[in-house]
């Protein structure tokens, strides 16, 4: 008995939606106008969660500038949305060399404390060769490697004494290597920065694209060297802090603001002249705006939803008009109001489904056109794509619900005398 149910209740469906495809087909420009609303919102969701879901899982993987349980001090918020506070930044002390200096001789536990700078534009030649495209300039110390979650690949990295005796060596990212030793190892070469010889020592290990720029474009030399050849001593650099472990990690923190606040002679009870950033601490500041962006994105949607699924109930009551005879014929050879609900149901649904596939190929394709355009990894937001098809069932079925009961209810005898 269960096995005759469930064959009928399979033909009923596979007859409904044969059914469904026909009566679509023959209203096409109807079908077009309805399937475009649920486009539209389906669209408007999957579109923008696909972008952020990919600046995402850029942020996590690509801006993942400091290595692990490390925390970077500057003078200003890494991220800062606004102008409000742009003054109250600009007037705080600069991080300077020997503040550099005086955390790494104070600090207790065993610290990985280092220092980097960096300058654009600077005109850097190998004999007859000169870089084309701008080259980083970066001035580090013998962590700066470590904490930049990179290494290097061939050569040496800089000593301690690089760096205290401001010698006059570098080392070289794959992309600068491309526009001056394009055939040649550059090991042991001599280049010239801004007309001073430098000889490179170390190559660093290739890091690839973020945002759509290279992290390989860069040439590092010792900070002291950096300072003396840029702008002083008093320059304001970044700090990098890598705590021993993970376990040891907020210990680091209290330990290194208690430090900072003494050597920069924060007054009790004030604030913190200083900001510390963590890896996870941008992803945070990054979450309200991609929330807003989210919730923006969803109410837009659901408009378009409500609306699309109102035109699936007009093109329903509309299909159900013009089809009365038919209804009648079908009751009066033994279809029952069940196999009537199915079949209008399931041609509610599947106009909304189809509507919700071609707004998911089309969100995903748009979504990640930020990744084609930022060259970063594309990504496929699965769980969004399911809920996406699941709301465009429940429209379907919300909207058509009272059709479909119509025109199960309809008097066959009734609807056999409708001309």
């Amino acid at each position: 008995m269960m096995n005759k149910k469930t064959s009928h209740f399979k033909n009923t469906l596979r007859e409904s939606f044969r059914m469904a495809l026909e009566a679509i087909r023959d209203n096409k420009l109807r079908s077009v106008l309805t399937l475009l609303g649920i486009t539209i919102g389906v669209f408007s969701v999957i579109g923008v969660m696909t972008a952020i879901r990919t600046l995402e899982s850029s942020v996590a993987s690509g801006l993942n500038v400091f290595g692990t349980n490390t925390f970077n001090i500057s003078k200003r918020p890494a991220i800062q949305f606004g102008h409000g506070g742009r003054w109250k930044y600009r007037n705080r002390p600069n991080i300077t060399y020997q503040l550099y200096k005086d955390l790494k001789d104070r600090a207790v536990l065993p610290l990985h404390v280092s220092a980097y700078d960096s300058k654009y534009g600077a005109t850097v030649k190998y004999k007859d060769k000169q870089a084309t495209k701008k080259i980083e300039v970066a001035g580090g110390d013998e962590f700066t490697v470590r904490t930049l979650n990179t290494n290097i690949s061939d050569g040496r990295n800089f000593s301690r004494d690089d760096v205290l005796h401001m010698r006059k060596t570098a080392i070289i990212g794959k992309d600068a290597i491309t526009q001056l030793f394009p055939f040649e190892d550059p090991l042991d070469k001599q280049i010239t920065i801004d007309g001073i010889k430098f000889r490179i020592i170390g190559i660093i290990e290739e890091k690839g694209a973020m945002f759509g720029e290279s992290q390989d474009n860069i040439i590092a030399i010792p900070l002291t060297t950096h300072l003396q050849m840029y702008g002083g001593w008093r320059r304001n650099i970044e700090i990098t802090v890598e705590a021993p472990s993970e376990e040891l990690y907020d210990q680091t923190r209290d330990e290194v603001i208690g430090l900072l606040r003494t050597l920069r002679k924060v007054p009790p009870g004030e604030d913190n002249n200083f900001e510390l950033t963590s890896n996870e601490e941008i992803l945070e500041e990054l979450t309200p705006f991609t929330d807003g962006i989210k919730l923006f994105a969803f109410s837009i949607s659901v408009i378009a939803l409500v609306v699309a699924g109102i035109g699936i109930m007009n093109i329903m009551l509309v299909s159900v008009s013009e089809r009365i005879k038919e209804i009648g014929i079908r009751k009066a050879i033994g279809a029952t109001r069940r196999d009537i609900l199915t079949q209008f149901l399931t041609e509610a649904v599947f106009l909304s489904e189809f509507g919700g596939i071609a707004g998911i190929i089309l969100g995903v394709a748009g979504g990640n056109a930020v990744a084609v355009f930022f060259k970063i990894p594309a990504v496929i937001p699965m769980d969004w794509a399911f809920i996406g098809l699941a709301v465009c069932s429940v429209i379907g079925i919300g909207f058509g619900i009272y059709p479909a009961w119509k025109a199960a209810n309809m008097d066959p005898i009734e609807s056999l005398r409708f001309e």
